[in-house]
């Protein structure tokens, strides 16, 4: 496989696991239980599934996992799980839209932290496209006009996620350098889940469902959220800069404002119609930047872990 074919790929699986995580809120708003207990719920429901996909992988004898790696995927897990948490809470809190938005504000913190630990390149024609994205996501949900005391506390929220998300996000492609990524989604959920659990505990949510439909509102988010979206983004990280895939997420706010708007009556106004299109443009533009060489795997089959590795 050629590594524009790759490449095309990638961002393909970026796109559509964008749209998955895309609807996630909308099933956090349905659920029964607690925020942060629903997050426990998507992950580890999730678990099975991931497992099987980590079996079904081959990873190569010639990359063990290492002391670094395992904490590496302690430290994903560990922001998964803060990331999850706030997100979920933020929700609760603020519009889909801020929420989303805010949380999405990750592309900052990956592209700092790609610079500094894993030696990536930022072309001025990538942070032009970064900048008119984040101009274009502001504009979609309309964050400056959030005034009330749990809107604020929304928003708030949605910057620690971003945070979180962007450690989270530099984990994952650390890792995805070595490993597959059933085994690298695998094993960082299983990290996070019992931090959740402590979480959903220590703030004495409603643990469990008390309905089918309950049920399946928690299986419909573990479905899409996790195994569709993260799976698809894990997969996605193979093959594109850490950097540049944090910014392609920045189309879960467009996805989550639309579906909010047509089955919450979260209502769009015409700004953030052109702020969507300002987004897409963005990510357009960035699209154009060449990736950086030290992200590009050496072998791309379904099966492989190969990459060359990171710069010292």
């Amino acid at each position: 496989m050629s590594a524009r074919t790759a490449e095309s790929k990638g961002l393909a699986a970026l796109l559509l696991g964008a749209v998955c995580i895309g609807f996630a809120p909308l099933w956090v708003r349905w659920s029964e239980i607690g925020a942060v207990a629903t997050a426990f719920h998507r992950v580890l429901l999730a678990l099975p599934a991931l497992g099987l996909w980590a079996l079904r992988e081959r990873p190569a004898p010639s990359v063990p996992w290492s002391a670094a790696d395992r904490r590496w995927t302690l430290a994903a897990g560990a922001c998964f799980a803060l990331d999850l948490a706030a997100w979920h809470l933020s929700i609760r809190f603020t519009s889909i839209a801020n929420a989303t938005l805010l949380a999405n504000f990750a592309p900052i913190f990956v592209s700092l932290g790609a610079w500094f630990f894993l030696r990536e390149s930022v072309s001025l024609r990538f942070t032009l496209g970064m900048v008119l994205a984040l101009a274009g996501a502001w504009m979609l949900t309309n964050a400056s006009l959030a005034s009330d005391a749990n809107h604020v506390k929304g928003d708030l929220l949605g910057l620690i996620t971003a945070a979180f998300y962007g450690g989270y996000q530099l984990g994952v492609a650390r890792l995805r350098r070595r490993h597959t990524p059933g085994r690298v989604l695998f094993f960082s959920s299983l990290t996070c889940v019992p931090l959740l659990g402590i979480m959903a505990w220590s703030l004495q949510e409603r643990l469990l469902p008390g309905s089918a439909q309950g049920w399946l509102v928690l299986l419909g988010l573990a479905f899409t959220a996790q195994i569709l979206g993260q799976g698809l983004i894990t997969y996605g990280f193979a093959h594109l800069p850490a950097g540049y895939s944090s910014l392609t997420l920045l189309l879960q706010p467009l996805v989550a404002a639309a579906s909010a708007w047509m089955l919450l009556s979260e209502r769009l106004s015409a700004s953030q119609a052109v702020g969507g299109c300002i987004l897409l443009t963005g990510i357009f533009l960035a699209r154009q930047t060449p990736t950086s060489p030290s992200t590009v795997p050496a072998t791309t089959t379904g099966n492989s872990a190969g990459a060359t590795p990171p710069r010292r």
